[in-house]
């Protein structure tokens, strides 16, 4: 027979309310009592009921987690980084992929509202005024995407996609392609604004071409187009679409990065895999889970709750948490990119190129990315 909370109370000499609040609502449990308790249910093998608690907290200590491509690469480390840090504090992860739809993204929240504490949101394509109608319902945290009012994490793929363009025009490139990413992505936003801002500076002609897939196909599609715009190099959405690209131009007979270079964004694995590997801006995907974890569980303690009896839904009242954090990207120069037509000649707002606080040439090993708050 499976070990009850009476079997708990019995071994430990305390009441049974006791017991459960050691589990629900430890600060309320003498510091003597809570270990001895805890120590019973340990070697009793007790587990608590989470439908219980949950009737008695108001918390399902389960997290909700919809991401736009469980197939993309970019996503199973933040995955896997957000999952052992809700193990951490006691709380289960559900996943959804949406497979980059809006409608689905809405329907799935509006599922996981009734059966969790929060959700988190991971490169949504929904409106922001359906994102922020959402929020009412259920709290969330936004991962790749900036919205006044909300928690958000996001990664700095403007300062990314500048490193990139300032890479590629002090090698002597001055006609770069941009393979923008889907229609609706903040991050596709936020690179074409940045390259195109960067692209300026440096005297370098920007031709954007897309919207595209964010996928392998979406890079490969692109290669015939890339070769006719007559660009000698190319930054592109993510690493799939510049693997996608690479994969294209060698099949037209295009030496990368001869002919022409490449810059891929997120620096997933498969990127130093490619041959040539391939040069990228490093996204800190993996300190992006753990952060919304965090904001999350900050977030669900902030808000007033009216107890989920049947499984009913929470009540979010005022939203107290706000803050957005922007987490530092940073390029990393591998084979893909080489000397332009014009190494060597003097552009509009040249630099040396060398180390700093956004590039690096790479170590072959892991990377510690800083994050620092921005005022919402």
């Amino acid at each position: 027979m499976p070990v009850t909370i009476r079997d708990v109370a019995r071994a430990s000499g305390v009441h049974i309310s006791t017991v459960s609040r050691t589990f629900s609502a430890p600060h309320l449990v003498n510091p003597e009592t809570r270990v001895r308790v805890l120590a019973c249910a340990e070697d009793l093998g007790y587990r608590p009921n989470r439908a219980a608690r949950a009737l008695i907290t108001g918390r399902t200590h389960n997290i909700g987690l919809i991401i736009a491509d469980i197939a993309n690469p970019f996503f199973p480390p933040l995955i896997k980084a957000a999952e052992s840090q809700a193990r951490h504090r006691d709380y289960h992860v559900f996943v959804a992929d949406t497979n980059e739809d809006a409608a689905a993204e809405e329907e799935l929240v509006h599922a996981l509202a009734k059966q969790v504490d929060g959700v988190l949101l991971c490169s949504p394509r929904m409106s922001n005024s359906l994102i922020e109608q959402l929020s009412r319902e259920v709290p969330l945290v936004v991962v790749n995407r900036q919205l006044a009012g909300l928690p958000c994490v996001l990664m700095d793929v403007g300062q990314g996609a500048r490193s990139a363009i300032e890479h590629l025009a002090g090698l002597g490139h001055r006609e770069i392609a941009l393979l923008g990413g889907p229609r609706g992505s903040w991050t596709s936003r936020e690179i074409r604004r940045a390259a195109g801002a960067a692209a300026r500076t440096a005297g370098a002609e920007l031709t954007v071409l897309g919207p595209n897939p964010p996928t392998e196909h979406g890079g490969l599609a692109q290669a015939e187009q890339v070769r006719r715009a007559g660009v000698s190099a190319v930054l592109a959405y993510n690493d799939l679409m510049a693997i996608g690209l690479l994969e294209g131009l060698d099949a037209l007979g295009v030496a990368v990065p001869q002919e022409v270079s490449v810059v891929g964004v997120d620096d997933i694995s498969l990127s130093r895999l490619t041959r040539p590997k391939l040069t990228t801006v490093a996204t800190p995907t993996a300190a992006a889970g753990r952060t919304a974890v965090d904001m999350l569980l900050q977030h669900d303690t902030d808000l007033p709750r009216t107890g989920r009896a049947g499984g009913a839904g929470t009540t979010v009242g005022v939203r107290r948490t706000t803050a957005q954090v922007m987490l530092q990207t940073e390029l990393v120069i591998r084979d893909s990119t080489g000397p332009g037509p014009y190494a060597g000649r003097d552009r509009p707002g040249a630099t040396a190129e060398g180390p700093g606080p956004h590039r690096r040439a790479d170590p072959g090993g892991p990377r510690v990315a800083a994050g620092d708050v921005v005022a919402s």
